[in-house]
């Protein structure tokens, strides 16, 4: 198990070690600007719902969930423009998240032959959100994008049952359209995108029987961009 979550960290690790690299990337561009070559820097507000599905794996004992949450943020992003077609970008979130905390009451089977009550809050916060995506113009302004990020989860529960679970990365791939419209050096865009998210299984690190399964996340998100172009 061990391993298994460690895949999931390495590969976090060099998610964002590419999107660094984009960044340094776009930045040389901005050096040698020239007529083929730009940058665009901007900042977004994003609005999202997001679906998540869970499995909780309690000494044999097995609970399914799912939620559905509502999330505003904002993020900042970098761009290289090759031409007039094509936009290579970083979108950064500045500030973490975090979801409601859920508090439920159950029953916990401590012998064969009693239980107690026992009270379990959890509350999850997600930071350094970051992709990298490609863009392509389409027809007048309107354009079509993909990439792919990650984002560093933190498992903040209180568990009654005495259960803890260790933080981890999910990488994620994204999709979207939008439409971009310039005002002499300033732009403003706006976009629609969908996310998908990549499951993990998290083990407790006080009880070995007891898992904590994300089986789907996704979510759509609607955005609106200001920016300069140089």
């Amino acid at each position: 198990m061990t391993v298994f979550i460690y895949k999931y960290l390495n590969k976090g690790i060099k998610m964002k070690k590419l999107i660094c690299a984009i960044i340094v990337t776009t930045f040389s561009w901005a050096t040698t600007a020239s007529a083929e070559f730009g940058v665009n820097v901007g900042v977004s507000g994003n609005l999202g719902l997001f679906a998540a599905s869970a499995k909780e794996t309690e000494n044999s004992k097995i609970n399914n969930g799912t939620d559905v949450g509502v999330a505003a943020y904002p993020s900042i992003f970098i761009e290289g423009k090759i031409g007039d077609m094509l936009t290579i970008g970083v979108d950064i979130l500045p500030e973490g998240l975090e979801t409601d905390e859920v508090e439920t009451a159950k029953k916990d089977k401590t012998t064969s032959d009693s239980q107690s009550d026992v009270t379990n809050k959890v509350k999850v916060g997600f930071e350094d959100m970051m992709h990298a995506y490609v863009a392509v113009n389409v027809y007048e302004g309107a354009y079509i994008k993909a990439g792919a990020g990650t984002v560093d989860v933190l498992t903040k529960e209180s568990l009654g049952t005495g259960s803890q679970y260790p933080d981890t990365s999910l990488d994620f791939s994204m999709m979207g359209v939008g439409y971009h419209a310039d005002f002499d050096t300033h732009f403003v865009r706006i976009e629609g995108t969908y996310m998908d998210f990549d499951g993990v299984t998290l083990t407790s690190s006080t009880n070995s029987d007891n898992t904590v399964t994300l089986k789907s996340l996704d979510g759509v998100t609607g955005k609106i961009s200001v920016g300069m172009s140089f």
